[in-house]
């Protein structure tokens, strides 16, 4: 059977530019869910569950509210803060998996469509190490290809300060699927992470062909930045204490969404 639900694999790369220089990059998968398929998927493969240990699993609590509750709703309305309905367009979540019971979302994207197909809205959902979390709501209108600034509203590497920017860059997820974000202060670019991403069927097959190739990803990506961290600190960068979270959990990106 052939699910809108999908795989992507493909790598993640980090360059730190200031101030020291640092870069890395390592091979990566990730589940584009279509969320009105998360049942169907739980029924028909073998290796995906919810609520059930396997090779694979989806937890609601993982995102969203941080609760047990259906998705949509939420989704819905944290797009009506931003003035965007779907009317019954289909939503999409590019995360990781549970692998084994584990999972560690740094960041992932929401796709968030109208009745005929087309893109409305995007939501970025960041997650720090600390278990606070923010996501970054931006309304789409017609593109390809989606450029949008907004102030850095959560704490998320000890070696950054808060007065920073994110400039996000992202398209129309297809065969092949990108997701580019800088990081500015006043005086230019501190930092760049992307994702370069291929599209693979959702099949059983598929599910253990990356497993066998990137063996335990979620587990690597929380000892990845663990290990950068030390890294990054043993090259004398300044390391920041925590701050409070900020009460809102969610930040309208208003003004200009440029396609390109």
């Amino acid at each position: 059977m052939t699910y809108r639900s999908t795989l992507y694999r493909g790598k993640v790369r980090h360059t730190r530019l200031r101030p020291v220089h640092h870069d890395f990059s390592y091979g990566v998968y990730y589940a584009m869910f279509d969320l009105d398929e998360l049942s169907t998927l739980d029924k028909e493969l073998r290796l995906f569950s919810i609520g059930r240990k396997n090779l694979y699993g989806f937890d609601p609590a993982d995102h969203g509210a941080n609760d047990i509750s259906e998705l949509r709703p939420w989704v819905e309305s944290t797009l009506a803060e931003a003035g965007v309905g779907l009317d019954g367009g289909r939503v999409t979540l590019l995360a990781f998996p549970r692998v084994f019971g584990y999972v560690f979302n740094p960041i992932s994207v929401w796709y968030c469509y109208g009745p005929r197909d087309e893109l409305r809205a995007l939501i970025y959902e960041v997650r720090n190490t600390f278990g606070d979390r923010h996501v970054y709501v931006v309304a789409v209108d017609g593109g390809q290809t989606f450029r949008h600034d907004v102030q850095k509203r959560l704490h998320v590497s000890p070696f950054n300060p808060m007065d920073q920017t994110y400039r996000f860059t992202t398209g129309l997820p297809a065969s092949g699927l990108s997701l580019a974000i800088e990081l500015s202060d006043q005086d230019g670019t501190v930092f760049r992470a992307g994702l370069g991403l291929t599209r693979l069927p959702m099949t059983d097959a598929n599910l253990f062909k990356v497993f066998l190739r990137y063996p335990f990803v979620t587990l690597r990506v929380i000892g990845a930045i663990h290990w950068q961290a030390l890294r990054l600190w043993l090259k004398g960068a300044s390391y920041r204490s925590r701050p409070r979270p900020p009460q809102e959990t969610s930040t309208i990106v208003g003004g200009v969404v440029m396609p390109r």
